[in-house]
């Protein structure tokens, strides 16, 4: 009885020192919340667990990362709910300007400058990603430029009902009785968020009447909403549902649904912004695909939207700083260095080259060669044709959620929504 109480002791001692280490190891790791912007339905989506925080947890053992993933209107919402209640995550990926106003304008955000100027990174960045961003300062640091307004083609729905990739607005217009004859849309997009017609489309247009200056032009008094060149664009919109180019019903189709439809030849045509690329491209984790690599090469195409007419700058597009990643103000000083490995590794050529890989961002780190990546990686069609459209992009114009107040845009964006309906014309 004796031995067997010995050995009892002797076992409870082993396994109380091996959890007391554990729990001093604990310790010693600092704890970083995370607040993720990630749309698990997407293809290569749960790949991003273990090829990016999995492969940062297994390097970075001393940081513990406490990770909420979100996406969408439910993203958005925490980030306003974390935010009024002075508790905003230690590190959260966030807008230049935009869906994040409220954390520049009220300096919530950690200016990065600082930083990347300490450890020499300023200028390994593209110029524009690291200005100063609508607080007046860099509040978090972009993955690349983001074109809000891409256009894809069914090259083989075309094809099959002879038609041939639009020049001009009537020339879609011309598209309607020959693709609705056969239950085909011209062009399908996810409307029913209110961002994605003004983001997606109508600020490209408004780009188009207004100029790339029209928000200069604007604050200083010198362009007016109640000016032809606004009114001009309000009825392009009008103009696309009242010709039937794109239905009236996109208003109540959830965003990303459509791409699927577009993919199985339902439309013609499909408006996203760049970044909706990687949903058409091969989930590695499943290997499926909307379009697999041999249709991406023959099926689908990039291009911007067509002419319209009585616009001022032609082949233009409207683009924005990209998203990328921040860090909380008022972190506490004792994680500053562990959120910042956090960021810069986020933000770092292995992240970067992974998200191109993906189609999911082109990097704004300028040492990645994105010809070299495409070719050594023997990546899908749809990139190399994604770095060919931004070249074709003459003129780079306003995003309209990027340039002005949420007040405003939010406006834009509820008028926008009633012209769909068919209750306001301008």
């Amino acid at each position: 009885m004796k031995k067997v109480l010995t050995v009892l002791f002797v076992a409870l001692t082993i396994c109380t020192m091996v959890f007391a280490q554990a729990a001093a190891e604990s310790s010693k790791k600092v704890q970083l919340r995370v607040l993720n912007y990630i749309d698990m339905s997407e293809p290569n989506s749960a790949n991003e667990i273990a090829q990016v925080w999995d492969k940062f947890t297994a390097e970075h053992p001393e940081i513990e990362i406490i990770r909420e993933d979100l996406f969408n209107e439910p993203f958005h919402q925490k980030v306003e709910a974390y935010a009024a209640q002075g508790q905003l995550p230690d590190v959260l990926y966030a807008w230049p300007s935009g869906r994040s106003s409220t954390l520049h304008t009220e300096h919530l955000l950690y200016d990065l400058t600082p930083l990347l100027q300490k450890d020499g990174l300023l200028d390994k960045y593209n110029p524009l990603c690291t200005a100063p961003q609508l607080g007046g300062y860099l509040g978090e640091l972009p993955n690349g430029v983001t074109a809000t307004s891409m256009m894809f083609v069914n090259n083989k729905v075309l094809k099959e009902n002879g038609l041939s990739v639009p020049k001009t607005y009537a020339d879609l217009k011309a598209m309607v009785p020959v693709l609705n004859k056969k239950g085909i849309e011209v062009i399908t997009m996810d409307c029913q968020d209110g961002w994605v017609m003004q983001s997606c489309l109508f600020s490209l247009i408004t780009g188009r009447f207004g100029g790339a200056d029209w928000a200069e032009k604007v604050a200083a008094g010198q362009m007016d909403f109640e000016d032809k060149w606004f009114k001009d664009a309000l009825t392009v919109v009008d103009n696309l549902y009242k010709d039937g180019i794109i239905n009236r019903n996109t208003l109540s189709i959830a965003y990303g649904s459509g791409r699927a439809d577009f993919a199985a030849g339902k439309s013609a045509f499909y408006i996203d912004g760049d970044w909706a690329c990687a949903s058409f491209q091969t989930d590695s984790s499943t290997g499926e695909a909307l379009f697999k690599p041999a249709a991406q090469q023959t099926d689908v195409d990039l291009m911007n939207f067509p002419a319209l007419e009585g616009e001022i700058v032609h082949e233009s597009n409207s683009a924005v700083v990209g998203t990328g990643w921040a860090i909380a103000k008022d972190i506490d000083p004792a994680k500053l260095d562990a959120a910042w490995t956090l960021v810069k590794y986020l933000e770092g050529e292995y992240v970067q080259t992974w998200r191109l890989t993906t189609g999911a961002a082109f990097p704004s780190l300028l040492s990645i060669d994105v010809d070299k990546v495409c070719k050594e990686n023997n990546l899908e069609p749809l990139v190399a044709k994604r770095a060919d459209w931004y070249n074709r992009i003459q003129v780079a114009t306003p995003v309209i959620d990027g340039v002005l107040d949420p007040a405003v845009y939010e406006v834009i964006n509820q008028v926008l929504a009633e012209i769909g309906l068919g209750k306001k014309t301008e």
